[in-house]
């Protein structure tokens, strides 16, 4: 790629301007933005949006995009006005459970670096003198609040027009009242953008439309899982409270709020308030149906986005509203409309380059909120390669095909529209839909009564009511301590009863759900050898796990590439993002050398897999199948075919829960039987099925690291303790050189251990956590270990951190001692794993 190739951005709003901005700002200057709307007013989401910046979020990520564009936003100014008026933040509690929320949030808050505070009910009267302090209907009352000094108002619209200002000074064009057509393409990569004035040449394409970017995908047949919906928000007629307080255009004094018990939030507007609403039903929105406005029609109150208001579905909001600022009951509605934007799945923005189409990438459903963040990232991604932010919750392909479709991505879009201020607890499944994809073992798991969470649209048993006679016989040193309410929650004693059934005698584990490809041709060792970190190059029959960077060493993901003949490998991924990376790779191969092509493809759904684990797992199989399967008839991560009761299985001498056994894969329709087979074997061993809590206990107690939790992109494999998985003197691999590179600077950072001192505490992850009094890293996984007789939780602490020194963690505002222990915590001399 030259230093500065063609690029086309579509859209002018707050991202694609920033986008070209902040490639403007690296040194990209060959750029055209294309608008569909005047330059001066796009009418997209970013012409209504109210600008309020909530830097609070759950993912690392989303917070660190905000706090970029709060950061960004402060610094762009003219005439001594900047585009961010830092007011703050102040999220309401209404009830004790909405305040003990705001207390775990603070946690987050102080884990991702964001300077927060818990106020009482005074001191949020003193922050916000408009609210109601005594009793709300119903019999609420205001508890206190969570306030985010940092937090404000982000004047958007005047924003997007210094960032076009700055970057045409730069050389970006800008082109409005220009529809894109269609974007062409040549030999699977993009050439430019169609539009009703013309083609424009381009290398690359960056679609960052907002709510339209779903129909810009379909001129390409690409899946963008987005969809638009209304939100209302509403004006109020001035307030005699609120004379002389604020002049525009910032417009506002006092903090931001939120009242998520009511699903609204506020806004300052000179004498007037803003109120918007999530309380109202959920409306999507026909794109075929949007008001035809002309570039001379478009105005603040007239524009694509900004539908008709709907007064009956906010009255509710304004009675609750009048109900919290008593100032508003001597107002009136004076202006309200309901605006467009996007919704996702699963609440994430869409970022990085279309799979199937070399050239084409997507920002899309980004707020204000996260967008100069957005932009910084997307920008990194096409002049570095990668973003030096991590982006595995924000990739275009996280989604499996069916949580592409329309039903499931209008279903579960409108669902997080319903739940945007819920409380929700991380292990929350959602109700609807369910059933999506279940492995051939469900029909038992459901006789068993199994408890299902659900993950990418499979159904995974947590635990089994059936084990639950077990707890009656769970030893005095298995029982585990009571827990707090919300880490009881989606959790069951019963799984210590699994993990101790797993460890003394064997448990059946359904693997089904864990991502399988299969990788063959005569270039599948060349594919593999130069995107993982491992040594390929074995025989068949040998499996390896290792890892996949990218180019600055970070850790991409994690995989175990098993070698089941010549040319014919088995890899266990995290998600379709891997998937998409191997099939993109394997392409671009084919390509260049015929004689080494390879095939990619995902057998997850025609196959399944059952983990056998325990001390009693050889004296099982060794009842249903012939096969030598002792310690020199299928070592320690090796790989064989083997025959159980006549079916077919691949048979992987691995454990994620460090017990002797095998992971046992066949083709679905023997997936029943196979279950069957092993369940009656087992039964005078005491088999047991066992499901995910157990599973999670076990693998923290090994040690195994979790992709996407405990490391991602932004982590190195020898600060994240996976150094072992980069095989010695091996080079050409994606990532080798800067990973050496980075193997000789002193680390500042390490994935430790720690171990709740009190025995009883548990944690979840995110929480904070504290060396000599100040918060210096945070947890990523905890669960309670069974076997240990303890809480574990693993945290990123600096590098000077040692084994054996005290640490606090935070949780719900309470400091809970722990100390940093060396790993693994069970069998760390592996005997029991290798049998």
């Amino acid at each position: 790629m030259s230093s500065s190739p063609r690029v086309v951005i579509i859209g002018a709003g707050i991202v694609g301007t920033n986008l070209a901005d902040e490639l403007a700002t690296r040194g990209w200057t060959n750029i055209t933005v294309v608008e569909q709307g005047p330059l001066e007013l796009a009418g997209g989401s970013t012409s209504h949006a109210p600008g309020l910046v909530f830097q609070n979020n759950p993912s690392r990520t989303m917070t660190e995009f905000a706090t970029y564009t709060v950061n960004k936003l402060l610094a762009l100014s003219k005439d001594g006005e900047s585009c961010f008026n830092q007011v703050g933040g102040l999220e309401l509690a209404t009830t004790p459970e909405r305040l003990a929320d705001l207390k775990r949030k603070m946690g987050v808050m102080t884990s991702w670096g964001v300077e927060s505070r818990i106020v009482d009910a005074d001191e949020c009267e003193k922050i916000y003198p408009l609210l109601n302090t005594g009793k709300l209907t119903g019999g609420r009352e205001v508890l206190g609040g969570l306030l985010i000094p940092t937090d404000g108002l982000a004047l958007a619209a005047r924003a997007v027009q210094l960032l076009m200002e700055r970057s045409s000074e730069a050389g970006v064009t800008y082109q409005g009242n220009t529809t894109v057509t269609g974007i062409a393409q040549e030999g699977g990569r993009v050439t430019g953008v169609e539009t009703d004035n013309g083609l424009i040449p381009a290398d690359i394409v960056v679609s960052c439309a907002g709510f339209w970017g779903r129909e810009l995908g379909k001129m390409v047949g690409l899946e963008v899982p987005l969809l638009p919906l209304a939100h209302q928000y509403a004006i109020s007629t001035p307030l005699p409270e609120l004379e002389g307080d604020n002049e525009l255009p910032k417009g506002a004094s006092k903090p931001i709020l939120r009242y998520q018990d009511r699903d609204l939030y506020y806004r300052e507007w000179g004498d007037r308030i803003g109120i918007g609403s999530y309380a109202h039903r959920p409306m999507p929105v026909d794109m075929s149906a949007l008001p035809k406005v002309s570039a001379e029609e478009m105005s603040d109150h007239r524009m694509p986005s900004r539908l008709e208001f709907t007064l009956e579905d906010f009255l509710p909001a304004w009675e609750d509203s009048q109900d919290l600022l008593p100032a508003l009951r001597g107002s009136a509605i004076q202006d309200g409309f309901n605006g467009i934007f996007s919704f996702t799945p699963d609440g994430g923005p869409l970022m990085g380059e279309a799979p199937d189409l070399q050239g084409l990438f997507v920002a899309e459903a980004v707020w204000v909120t996260h967008s100069a963040g957005v932009a910084k990232a997307m920008a990194e991604l096409l002049v570095e390669g990668r973003s030096r932010t991590d982006l595995h919750g924000c990739e275009l392909t996280r989604f499996e095909k069916v949580q592409t479709s329309d039903a499931y991505v209008s279903e579960t879009s409108q669902q997080n529209f319903v739940e945007i201020y819920d409380v929700m607890h991380p292990l929350q499944p959602r109700e609807s839909p369910r059933d999506l994809r279940v492995s051939p073992f469900n029909v038992r798991q459901k006789e068993l009564g199994a408890f299902f969470l659900e993950s990418a649209g499979w159904e995974r048993p947590h635990w089994f009511e059936a084990n639950r006679g077990l707890l009656e016989e769970l030893p005095a040193e298995w029982q585990t301590p009571e827990r707090d309410e919300w880490s009881a929650m989606f959790s069951s004693p019963i799984s210590a009863a699994e993990a101790w059934k797993t460890r003394t005698a064997v448990g059946l584990f359904d693997m089904t759900p864990l991502k399988r490809l299969s990788v063959v041709g005569p270039g599948a060792q060349a594919l593999l050898h130069r995107l993982s970190t491992g040594n390929i190059a074995k025989k068949p029959g040998a499996v390896t796990y290792c890892l996949l960077l990218e180019h600055d060493g970070g850790i991409r993901s994690d995989v175990t590439v098993a070698r089941l003949a010549e040319e014919d490998f088995q890899l266990g991924v995290n998600s379709n993002v891997d998937f998409d990376y191997f099939r993109v790779e394997a392409r671009k191969q084919s390509a260049a050398d015929p004689a080494q092509w390879v095939h990619v493809s995902d057998i997850t759904g025609s196959t399944c897999c059952i983990g056998l684990w325990g001390p009693l797992a050889r004296e099982v199989i060794g009842k249903v199948s012939a096969d030598d399967l002792t310690n020199d008839g299928l070592r320690y991560f090796r790989t064989k075919e083997i025959s159980v009761g006549g079916i077919p299985v691949t048979a992987m001498r691995l454990s994620y829960v460090g017990e002797l056994g095998w992971e046992l894969y066949t083709t679905a329709e023997y997936g029943l039987k196979l279950w069957d087979l092993l369940f009656e074997a087992g039964r005078e061993h005491g088999i047991i099925a066992a499901g995910r809590g157990a599973f999670n206990s076990m693998r923290l107690e090994k040690g195994y690291r979790l992709w996407g939790t405990d490391m991602t992109s932004e982590h190195h494999p020898y600060e994240s303790g996976l150094g072992f998985s980069v095989a010695k003197d091996k080079t050409g691999f994606v990532g080798c050189e800067a990973l050496a590179a980075r193997k000789e600077q002193p680390a500042t950072r390490a994935l430790r251990c720690l171990t709740v001192d009190d025995g009883t505490s548990i944690v979840l992850g995110k929480e904070p956590v504290y060396v000599d009094g100040s918060a210096a890293g945070y947890v990523t996984s905890a669960a309670y270990g069974y076997s240990v007789r303890k809480p574990i939780a693993y945290a990123w602490l600096p590098a000077s951190v040692s084994i054996g020194d005290s640490v606090e963690i935070e949780y719900f505002g309470k400091r809970i001692a722990a100390t940093v222990s060396a790993e693994p915590l069970f069998d760390p001399g592996m005997e029991r794993l290798r049998g």
